[in-house]
């Protein structure tokens, strides 16, 4: 179990800076992955850009989002997103919260996400719209309270995706592999339906189309090709996260910034 745990654990900052790199995360958002041994358990870094987590900032958590170990080390503030998504939804094996820039026109014009292309069908069909303002009135967007994790939790339902209302998106998965396969292609799905309306008549796929290519991320080579490929790009920029346990850093100083690179969308 301990190197499975271990293995997660790289998955998941890998998965944080594959994200970054190609132009979904930035300085902001998140993945997380359900305990392999506890299912009342998951997995999320420290409070950290996602270019930048390491294996060794993966800190374990309640369902209740609260850190099985206590810790001063500061944390996200958003992650109740994830811990009650798993209260919700025991299928859900790994969650993500972002904001690619890709998805921000939908989002802030309440424009539905619909599959233009066949890899954009694992967004799945008429994924909803969450408006926190709805039930808590005006806020600063952010998703801090159980009560606003639960909402987001009940509209994302049976869904996979599930879009928040001028703030960003929330993305699960049966895996960390599968959840970051569905945020990338989404994402491109949200560039191409923006491109395509402006171009003329968008048109989407049908439903037919979308439920026979929604398996393309699981039930072909495609997820681990693109993982593959992922890997490649970000290790041939030196940005794959250290393997092993990482000199401790002092807690006063910040993480010096990486050298600048151009991200892929």
């Amino acid at each position: 179990m301990a190197d499975q745990l271990a293995d997660l654990r790289y998955d998941i900052a890998l998965a944080n800076r594959m994200l970054a790199h190609e132009g979904v995360l930035d300085a902001f958002g998140h993945v997380s992955a359900r305990h392999p041994d506890d299912p009342n358990r998951y997995l999320l870094s420290r409070s950290r850009a996602p270019e930048l987590v390491e294996p060794d900032d993966i800190l374990e958590y309640t369902l209740d989002s609260g850190p099985v170990t206590a810790t001063d080390i500061p944390q996200y503030s958003e992650r109740v997103i994830h811990g009650e998504i798993y209260k919700a939804r025991p299928d859900v094996m790994s969650v993500c919260h972002h904001h690619a820039p890709a998805f921000m026109p939908l989002v802030i014009c309440g424009i539905d996400f619909k599959p233009v292309f066949h890899l954009g069908a694992v967004g799945g069909l008429n994924p909803p719209f969450w408006d926190q303002r709805d039930e808590f009135g005006d806020t600063n967007l952010l998703v801090v309270k159980p009560e606003e994790g639960a909402s987001l939790a009940r509209r994302l339902g049976q869904h996979w995706m599930v879009l928040m209302n001028r703030h960003g998106v929330t993305v699960a998965g049966t895996s960390v592999r599968e959840t970051v396969f569905r945020c990338y292609f989404s994402s491109r799905n949200a560039e191409y339906q923006i491109a395509a309306a402006a171009a003329g008549a968008a048109q989407p796929l049908s439903p037919g189309e979308v439920k026979h290519a929604f398996n393309l991320g699981t039930g072909t080579t495609g997820q681990a090709r693109s993982w593959e490929v992922w890997t490649a790009r970000l290790g041939k920029a030196g940005g794959l996260p250290p393997r092993g346990k990482t000199a401790a850093k002092p807690k006063a100083k910040a993480a010096a910034a990486p050298k600048r690179r151009t991200a892929r969308r």
